[in-house]
């Protein structure tokens, strides 16, 4: 079938057989993207390019390929917290351009919490709400399930989860 890649043993860690969807608003443009993207054990291409421009870096418009692991990670979370499919999350940041990660951190220097070698210039990081679960809650299953960093911005209103080594902040 064409439009459909074989997922490796890495990419699907927690995710059932089936239908792979992922819903995100992006709450700087209100733009809301649904799709599925992996489908019988591969993925589906249309789905990840949906993704990759849902998650692209809104202030430049620039995509970048996301991390198929970050996108099984932002499922299994979903699915941990017992969250149905077509729920958004709310995306604060996802792809950010290596441009966009200088100006924010320039901002604020070296305390404004954005790293210098970011996970998000890699496509492997997310900052997101999850309407109507706790922030408490969200953090809790992003750090249960291991799967890569989470940070805890409760100030900001989002957690921040990539797929580097697991660590938390």
């Amino acid at each position: 079938m064409l439009g459909l890649v074989p997922i490796s043993a890495s990419a699907a860690p927690l995710l059932p057989a089936g239908e792979w969807r992922l819903a995100i608003r992006n709450v700087h443009t209100n733009e809301r993207f649904d799709a599925v993207f992996a489908r019988g054990g591969q993925f589906v291409s249309a789905g990840l390019a949906e993704l990759n421009h849902g998650l692209r870096d809104w202030r430049t418009r620039e995509e970048a390929p996301m991390d198929r692991r970050l996108l099984a990670l932002l499922v299994s979370l979903r699915q941990s917290l017992g969250v149905t499919g077509g729920k958004p999350f709310d995306l604060i940041s996802g792809y950010r351009s290596p441009t966009t990660n200088a100006a924010l951190r320039s901002r604020g220097g070296a305390h404004t919490g954005v790293a210098t070698k970011s996970q998000h210039m890699l496509g492997k990081a997310t900052d997101i709400h999850l309407p109507g679960v706790p922030l408490e809650r969200l953090r809790d299953a992003a750090r249960a399930l291991a799967m890569g960093g989470v940070g805890y911005y409760p100030e900001d209103g989002f957690v921040h989860v990539d797929t580097a080594r697991v660590r938390h902040w």
